[in-house]
């Protein structure tokens, strides 16, 4: 993405990063309502209307500060943010333990298939790229952007820590006295996850990740043309 200023690098990402944070907050609600907790849909929260999702700070103040930021000190655009948590209530499952975890597995699920589409998006812009490169250029560049940001939130969410995705399944694993002893470090989890990132243990730990999975999506060879050189 080099040949690209700040300004052109965030049109391209605006939009996959939108659809990766509004669909998957709405595949959590999406899932716990059809486990038998309507909460997220009694509050209009199982739609893919993004301002329904949106946190006024945490997706559009902190991480414009923070690409523009990285940008004007050399580095490539960074983005870090979040959405308004979908509100589930446990109490509503018939298998408490079990169906948390599918509702936590189902944002990173849905990151997964968008990535496999805006890879597929890539290959349609390599496709019409002779017939018409203005309209093939913005595919290939905001199809690659969609394939990393999604696959990068997928790997991210995973990560075993609360209030992450992939803290929730690792709660309802863990033996009851465990989970129990676990979830009191939830308060403490955004804090511990912003010293990884910036201690780069975060980046060491699910960067080869991200690339092994991007590698095994279609759009792959462009994506780490554009991104990882």
């Amino acid at each position: 993405m080099s040949t690209l200023n700040s300004i052109q690098l965030l049109a391209v990402i605006a939009l996959p990063v939108l659809f990766a944070i509004t669909v998957h907050e709405a595949a959590h609600g999406w899932m716990a309502n059809r486990l038998g907790d309507g909460t997220a849909k009694m509050l209009g929260r199982v739609t893919l209307n993004p301002l329904k999702h949106i946190d006024p700070v945490g997706t559009v103040v902190v991480p414009l500060a923070i690409f523009f930021i990285s940008s004007t000190l050399g580095g490539a655009g960074f983005l870090f943010g979040w959405a308004k948590p979908v509100p589930i209530n446990a109490r509503n499952f018939a298998h408490g333990r079990r169906d948390m975890a599918l509702v936590a597995l189902a944002g990173p699920g849905v990151n997964l298939v968008m990535a496999l589409l805006w890879g597929l998006m890539v290959h349609v812009g390599i496709a019409l790229w002779d017939a018409s490169q203005w309209l093939a250029l913005p595919l290939v560049y905001m199809g690659a952007a969609g394939v990393l940001i999604n696959v990068v939130l997928m790997v991210l969410n995973l990560f075993p820590l609360l209030p992450l995705d992939g803290g929730r399944v690792l709660d309802s694993l863990l033996p009851p006295a465990w989970s129990a002893n676990f979830s009191r470090l939830e308060p403490y989890g955004l804090l511990v996850l912003l010293l990884l990132l910036a201690s780069g243990a975060l980046g060491a730990i699910l960067f080869p990740v991200i690339q092994l999975t991007i590698s095994l999506l279609p759009g792959s060879d462009v994506v780490k043309e554009l991104f990882f050189v």
